[in-house]
């Protein structure tokens, strides 16, 4: 199932987990009743959809936020199916039918493709718990016969299929034959539409009707092109022949398959990597302005420098050679804060552009120019990305060199920092005003506690012996952050000494492992701190909320993120 799109339904999804059971079963009938009235020629304000679902009205500018109806459809119809799944009851305790799709594909003597497309076209489905225990998808009579009332000819259409005589088949299939002879440069599309035209049948009828035709009889084909839709193995195996250069003539020829479909089916391809690829980028009210992309993008930044992807130095790394790997980082420049900021800033636009535009895609509408447009921030976004790790290489170095005495390879612990860092890159708000290095040394601490065990082995001597001097070099240079952490972190206990309780203390110096050292701290779950102050675990969280509510009032946003970050 894909994700929610609108991002403020989605997060109303989330706040409604903590819904009385009650109320978010008249929620759910009460989104149903607002899907059965969207027309997706239409736009609708956030403000509309939040009151017809929570009869709360949002005054604010997120209540004034569009949703286009086509979109909004499709993000109900995943609103419905996870809510009723946070909600589904027991097939039996139901006042009337419900039909799995495969009933329901019975009863209506379609199939459960057929289904499904209706789904798309409005047919409400919720999660049920079926006489096996397992949840599904299930129809009631309510909503199949909401969705026939409104859509008659197309139930029609598709039982009408089957109640074609072999006879009727057969004079559709000669004529589409005779059609082709004539018209031999006619589309398939054309030809089916021309039938139509002199049997009165359905588009889609005549349209399996040939397919089954083609199925059935391979060495008899009517269309000298394949038809119906391509199978997965086949359209990932003509996409992999793509990106290995095989042009479109070849892959035509090959798979036999007209331009249009080969163009097709490699779009749809690239549709599909995006759409399963969760772009996440830090906001801000800048991106939104009207002149957003001629002062964020247009500026010049020298980004002529190595890009982590194919950079030699972690290439060393990798192989396992550390002494090269850090004499190579001594030659990459440091930012200052100025540069710093404005290639964040530029790498979570190109990240936003690439997420604006994505809604605007989907697999059964996928433009080549719309998908090389979002290819090409992503990829400017990802070389960005790389200036940042490279420029930050020697900072997960100096911080590895605080902590080789605890027992711990350097080389892993240098890896280790690296992913660390990767991640801190994707994960930092540049919007507040901290430095990168601050925010980044924290991360990599956290990372070290809890990938790499005390007890990891040593230094041997001929490697200790080969990077002494490096290491010496790295540990005299001035890298910013570690020494802001080591702050943060003292600073947080003497601020929790000052506001908390005895109680409150014990509980979150406990739980968020400020008693021991940042490299390896100790921590004990709430039942452990519950064990000792001799109270439940769920009354350990009620104390622990109450603390940190206190805590909120006191520590900076910076701080408060790294006590429960």
């Amino acid at each position: 199932m894909r994700k929610i799109e609108n991002k403020n339904l989605s997060r109303l999804l989330n706040q409604m987990r903590f819904t009385p059971y009650k109320k978010r079963a008249n929620q759910l009938q009460a989104t149903e009743r607002l899907l059965s009235i969207i027309e997706e020629d239409k736009e609708y304000s956030f403000e509309f959809i939040c009151y017809k679902i929570t009869e709360f009205r949002i005054k604010d500018e997120l209540g004034q936020q569009m949703c286009k109806g086509d979109q909004l459809t499709g993000d109900l119809r995943i609103f419905i199916a996870k809510l009723s799944g946070q909600l589904a009851e027991e097939v039996s305790k139901q006042d009337e039918k419900i039909y799995t799709i495969e009933e329901l594909a019975k009863k209506l003597e379609v199939s459960t493709k057929t289904i499904n497309r209706w789904r798309n076209k409005g047919l409400s489905a919720r999660k049920y718990i079926f006489a096996d225990g397992k949840k599904r998808f299930g129809f009631s009579d309510s909503a199949i016969e909401n969705f026939h009332s409104k859509n008659p000819q197309l139930v029609e259409n598709a039982s009408n299929f089957k109640k074609l005589t072999e006879k009727q088949k057969h004079k559709i299939t000669e004529l589409a034959r005779h059609l082709v002879r004539d018209n031999h440069q006619t589309s398939r599309h054309r030809i089916i539409e021309q039938i139509v035209e002199k049997t009165g049948h359905a588009h889609e009828t005549i349209r399996y009707t040939l397919i089954n035709y083609e199925n059935t009889h391979p060495d008899k084909p009517v269309f000298s092109r394949a038809a119906g839709v391509i199978k997965p193995e086949q359209a990932a195996e003509l996409y992999r022949s793509h990106k290995k250069g095989v042009t479109i003539k070849e892959l035509m020829s090959q798979f036999n398959r007209s331009k249009s479909s080969i163009y097709r089916i490699i779009n749809q391809r690239r549709a599909k990597t995006l759409l399963a690829h969760k772009i996440e980028f830090i906001a801000s009210d800048e991106f939104a302005a009207t002149d957003a992309y001629e002062k964020i993008l247009n500026q010049k930044i020298d980004i002529a420098q190595q890009t982590t992807s194919n950079s030699p130095t972690l290439k060393q790394l990798s192989a396992g050679s550390l002494s090269k790997y850090l004499e190579s980082i001594e030659k990459i420049e440091l930012f200052n804060r100025d540069r710093e900021l404005e290639l964040f800033r530029r790498y979570n636009y190109l990240k936003y552009l690439a997420d604006l535009n994505k809604n605007d895609i989907s697999l059964q509408h996928a433009p080549g120019n719309k998908l090389k447009l979002i290819e090409d921030y992503l990829q400017r976004g990802e070389a960005i990305k790389n200036i940042i790790i490279e420029a930050n290489l020697r900072l997960v170095v100096s911080i590895a060199n605080k902590h080789i005495h605890r027992g711990a390879n350097m080389l892993d612990l240098v890896s280790e920092g690296n992913f660390a860092l990767m991640k801190a890159v994707e994960k930092f708000d540049y919007t507040r005003g901290f430095r990168f290095a601050t925010y980044c040394s924290w991360i990599i601490v956290k990372d070290f506690a809890r990938k790499i065990p005390a007890e990891i082995t040593r230094l041997d001597k001929a490697t200790y012996d080969s990077m002494s001097d490096i290491q010496q070099d790295m540990r005299t240079k001035t890298i910013p952050g570690v020494e802001a952490v080591e702050r943060a972190h003292r600073s947080l206990a003497q601020v929790i000494k000052d506001n908390l309780n005895e109680r409150e203390q014990y509980i979150i110096l406990n739980h968020f492992g400020l008693l021991g050292s940042l490299i390896k701290k100790e921590k004990k779950t709430l039942k452990e701190i519950g064990d000792h102050l001799e109270l439940t675990k769920e009354r350990v969280r009620q104390i622990e909320l109450i603390a940190l509510q206190k805590l909120r009032q006191s520590l900076s946003v910076e701080e408060f993120e790294l006590l429960t970050g």
